[in-house]
């Protein structure tokens, strides 16, 4: 039986939780972050853009900076992002909006959409289209004391985390009530298997 090589990934993403997940696949991963401003640029939400178009878009933005850079190869992109009764939940920008956050997270359920675009470039050829996808999982927040939310945001764990919860680290009591956990850390890796098989 031969063995077939591992497949090769560029990680269009600076997110060592993504990198984690895409290694453990068996992928070899190359990881090419897109460069913050290319983000920044597109990080408002249309005022009738659903949170999956959203998040798909985000993706794409983030793969079409990595290719506008030179790099070519499977590009893989993701964004991901919580949501609360209508209410985005991004990054966090510092403590005191991890604390808002946590805040309007505690007692509630609340749902992560990712977007994902998988896209091969080619060097000097016509592109193709890239495929594009989102996943979403709903989650449950029990009611978090004042002593807990002191110690978590003294942590620094909510740094670079969407809704400043890190479902991977153990520490939020996070209750995963429907959809993929791979999804709730940051990449949600049955969507990209799916996405995968189309290639």
């Amino acid at each position: 039986m031969v063995r077939q090589p591992p497949l090769r990934i560029v990680l269009a993403s600076g997110s060592p939780r993504r990198a984690d997940l895409a290694r453990a696949e068996g992928w070899h991963v190359t990881v090419a972050p897109p460069p913050d401003a290319a983000e920044a640029d597109a990080s408002e939400r249309g005022e009738h853009e659903s949170l999956e178009n959203f998040v798909i878009r985000l993706a794409c933005v983030k793969a079409i900076a990595v290719a506008n850079a030179g790099i070519t190869g499977l590009l893989l992109a993701c964004d991901t992002v919580g949501e609360v009764e209508g209410r985005v939940l991004g990054k966090p920008v510092d403590r005191e909006d991890a604390e808002r956050m946590l805040r309007a997270l505690s007692g509630r359920t609340h749902r992560v959409v990712s977007g994902v675009c998988l896209w091969e470039v080619s060097p000097g050829e016509k592109q193709r289209q890239p495929f594009t996808g989102h996943a979403e999982s709903t989650l449950f927040l029990p009611p978090l004391e004042e002593p807990w939310i002191a110690d978590y945001l003294a942590s620094g764990l909510w740094r670079g985390k969407a809704g400043a919860c890190g479902f991977q680290d153990g520490r939020i009591p996070l209750e995963l009530l429907s959809g993929s956990p791979s999804n709730v850390v940051g990449l949600p890796l049955e969507l990209v298997r799916e996405m995968l098989g189309k290639i």
